[in-house]
């Protein structure tokens, strides 16, 4: 093949040479030859909108403007796509791909051909994907900094079956039918594209850890019991084929590098392999050590100085460069330092906050482009290498899904969960994907098989994602049929109630709670307190038993004030209450989920929720956590059981601990506002059971409209008004009071007039009601999770001290699975 000369002109010295085309080369070996003439160095900045009028020749002379211009043109592109297939189910690199394949080679429109040939100018590309790649390396190292490594020694043998059936019997069972088809595909074609077959089945056997917990928190399903289920296989089957790619990468490079012959093959299969065993011994040594010490020596609660965050980058960077010394990628060395890094706070979250937006959302979605506008999708392929790709990656599929449906089936788990999770399991995503471009790259694959793997990648991310959407509702275990509340609850039955803790401040106030229960021998107290922590560093979200596992690790000690807190409360309740604590670190928008589960699992009759607003001692208002309330109007819409949210005026723990004190010397003081309805009869029920102790003085305010009509909803209220009108007289510390209420400006007034009067107010939510007595105060109320009477006693204008419960009855009329945030 004939060459041309290129000349290349730098600082008046004239150079001769020429440019190879490796990735369109010919299966023979030989390369496309191409005369190329540049001006070196370029512009690094405009001369501005007036100062060129050759615009053609702009791209050529200014490179950061024709950069951002690139860049800019990119991230509309992409926008214009996920604007339209976000909406059908499509997840955002399938947008991303789209872009590169539109931008690229692939899309042969002739008006368009010269304006992208004049935003992307020979060579310019590589200076995209040079500045990306940085990009994507440090989004590997993120991600592995968020895989919780220790979690595979927890992993049951359910995750263990499916992930070594799903990956090793595809594996078997694909090699062996690659291997059937590769003699025809070398004789028809080439050596070349034959043993591209056995690429593509270790490629779509395992599958990628990274991509199936973003799939999981996409579908907001990590923190279910299927997602925690799918992350622990993919942890499994991850790690070991990243062991086994990267020995065999050891060993095939160091064949390759080094001709032999058979006497020495051996040796050189050993030395790899040694080599391989010493780098990650190395990194392991070396690093893990320097991150603890660096964990040591940062103060509780206080963020990671930025000098350590800097050694941990340029350690990265150590280590991935280490990596070629075992025939590695970069990537692997960055990985696998990631891995090391100890996830959660100080330092995992400290990584993640510095790295996620400019590596996930602004340099990613660029380096994949990049790596579409590789691939000529569009080019013709050969019918003789189409069909083993497509037979072979169908096979390897199908038997996966098989195999996991037959585990799952033998576990007892439903058929439709199994093949969501076989679905999870066969997903592809952006790691998949630029693997194969990375192998293309290294002239591992040809054009025609790369182009057929991203088209793989493309349907079986969005068959999983738009697959498990529909088949997967992970609300529907929550649609309890039978009866969660207390009003139901035979009278001699335990009293379950699942209270969650998001601060310190929030443990006197539950256990005061607790203590108004009134726990006797004869109906003990069950109580389950979570402790509810945000996920931040990790991707897997954890959810630890304090009564069976009291330590995870050596350096985690998860939760020690609650569970001291509650040990001593059953302490002194021996006999009548049983109380465990839990711990749950996850994402905040799953965090209804750990909630929900616990009561669902623990036959839970109420779950108490802390409020999110704080007071100070003078009444005003100290903070807001719209988090809270967030997580709050989750649980009230999806809870299997009773729900009662727990409004703690006071401002601190001090002033906590200072109420408590009052409430135990000095008696309880609990009053009940009863308007009527499901929710104030369950509240009523609930105040009941602090009748058993005498300390507790319980007040119930019935208040009637004047000019209301009998109907059954009053009929039932009646009925459990009727017991404490049965105890009115012959208990002292029992009270009951009507109150007519003839104008709703009443309903206001009385109850302003009694806030100072109580340490405790019970009152039903009441959502959806109507009642003359509260109907001109609805459009005034504040926290609509509260109700209306809940947020007269929250309100700043009221000056109390007193706590304020406020329930809502199980809701087992529908279950409400759209996400509404308030």
């Amino acid at each position: 093949m004939g060459t041309n000369e290129t000349r290349v002109s730098i600082s008046n010295t004239i150079f001769r040479g020429v440019v190879f085309d490796e990735k369109n080369s010919h299966p023979d070996g030989r390369f496309i030859i191409y005369n190329v003439q540049i001006d070196i160095p370029p512009k690094i900045v405009s001369d501005g909108i007036w100062g060129n009028t050759d615009i053609g020749a702009l791209p050529d002379k200014t490179v950061v403007p024709l950069l951002e211009f690139q860049i800019l043109t990119i991230f509309v592109v992409t926008q214009c796509f996920h604007l339209v297939l976000k909406r059908l189910g499509f997840p955002y690199f399938v947008s991303q791909m789209m872009t590169g394949f539109v931008l690229g080679p692939s899309l042969k429109i002739d008006s368009l051909k010269e304006r992208k040939s004049l935003l992307f100018p020979y060579g310019t590309e590589d200076l995209l994907n040079l500045v990306s790649s940085l990009g994507y390396t440090f989004f590997m190292f993120q991600n592995s900094v968020l895989m919780d490594f220790s979690m595979i020694t927890r992993t049951g043998k359910k995750a263990w079956a499916i992930a070594l059936s799903s990956l090793m019997i595809p594996t078997v069972v694909g090699l062996s039918l690659c291997y059937y088809f590769m003699e025809h595909v070398q004789k028809t074609l080439g050596e070349f594209d034959g043993d591209n077959l056995p690429v593509i089945v270790i490629g779509h056997s395992g599958c990628s850890f990274t991509v199936i917990a973003s799939l999981l928190s996409d579908l907001k399903i990590l923190n279910s019991e299927l997602g925690r289920l799918a992350l622990s296989a993919a942890l499994v089957m991850d790690v070991i084929n990243s062991v086994v790619t990267g020995l065999g990468t050891a060993i095939i490079t160091s064949l390759k590098t080094h001709p032999h012959d058979g006497s020495k093959g051996a040796e050189l299969v050993m030395y790899a392999a040694t080599k391989y065993v010493l780098f990650v011994t190395t990194v392991i040594m070396i690093g893990r050590p320097a991150m603890k010490w660096i964990v040591r020596n940062t103060p509780e609660g206080r963020p990671v100085k930025k000098a350590y965050t800097f050694v941990v980058v340029l350690m990265t960077l150590l280590a991935g460069l280490f990596g070629l010394f075992a025939h590695q990628t970069v990537l692997g060395g960055v990985v696998l330092f990631g891995l090391l890094v100890p996830e959660g706070p100080p330092l995992g979250s400290e990584l993640i906050k510095q790295f996620e937006l400019f590596t996930t959302w602004f340099l990613l979605p660029i380096f994949v482009t990049c790596c579409a506008m590789k691939i000529d999708i569009s080019a013709q392929m050969n019918s003789q290498l189409v069909v083993p790709v497509v037979t072979v990656i169908v096979i390897v599929h199908l038997i996966k899904i098989l195999f996991t449906i037959g585990i799952c089936s033998y576990c007892n788990m439903p058929i439709t969960d199994g093949l969501c999770l076989a679905l999870m399991l066969s997903c592809k995503g952006v790691v998949d994907y630029v693997t194969n471009v990375f192998l293309f790259d290294s002239m591992f694959l040809s054009n025609e098989t790369v182009s057929m793997m991203a088209i793989s990648i493309l349907v079986l991310g969005s068959i999983a994602r738009i697959g498990v959407k529909s088949l997967y509702d992970p609300t529907r275990k929550y649609a309890c049929y039978q009866k969660r509340n207390i009003l139901n609850l035979k009278p001699n039955a335990e009293f379950r109630v699942v209270a969650c803790i998001h601060k310190s401040s929030h443990i006197m106030s539950v256990k005061n709670v607790l203590d108004i229960c009134c726990p006797t021998i004869s109906s003990p107290l069950v109580g389950h307190v979570l402790h509810l922590k945000e996920l931040v560093g990790r991707s897997s979200p954890i959810f630890i038993s304090h009564r069976l596992q009291e330590r995870v690790g050596s350096n985690h000690n998860y939760s020690e004030d609650v569970i001291v807190a509650f040990d001593l409360f059953e302490h002194d309740r021996a006999g009548t209450a049983v109380v465990s604590t839990y711990t749950a670190i996850s994402p905040l928008r799953f965090m209804h989920d750990d909630i929900c589960y616990l009561a669902l699992d623990k036959v839970a009759s109420i779950i108490i929720l802390p409020f999110h607003v704080r007071w100070e001692e003078d009444g005003s208002i100290s903070s807001a956590d719209q988090n809270i309330r967030t997580l709050n109007a989750k649980v009230l819409r999806r809870a299997p059981c009773s729900v009662g949210i727990l409004v703690n005026r006071g401002s601190s723990s001090s002033s906590s601990t200072h109420n408590n004190c009052i409430m135990t010397n000095s008696g309880k003081r609990i009053a009940v506002i009863f308007l009527g309805g499901s929710d104030d009869r369950e509240s009523l029920c609930l105040a009941k059971r602090s009748m058993r102790d005498c300390s507790c003085n319980l007040v119930v305010y019935h208040l009637v409209w004047a000019h209301c009509e009998a109907n059954w909803d009053m009929m039932l209220d009646d009925e459990v008004l009727k017991s404490v009108r049965g105890y009115y007289g012959r208990l002292e510390n029992v009270s009951y009071e009507l109150v007519t209420i003839h104008q709703a400006s009443e309903t206001s007034a009385f109850v302003s007039s009694i806030a100072n009067q109580h340490d405790f107010f019970i009152v039903g939510r009441r959502h959806g009601m109507k009642s003359p007595v509260t109907a001109a105060l609805e459009s005034w109320t504040e926290f609509p999770e509260l109700g209306v009477i809940g947020d007269l006693l929250a309100s700043p204008d009221s000056r109390t001290d007193a706590s304020i419960l406020v329930v809502q009855q199980q809701q087992t009329s529908k279950v409400v699975t759209k996400e509404i945030d308030i």
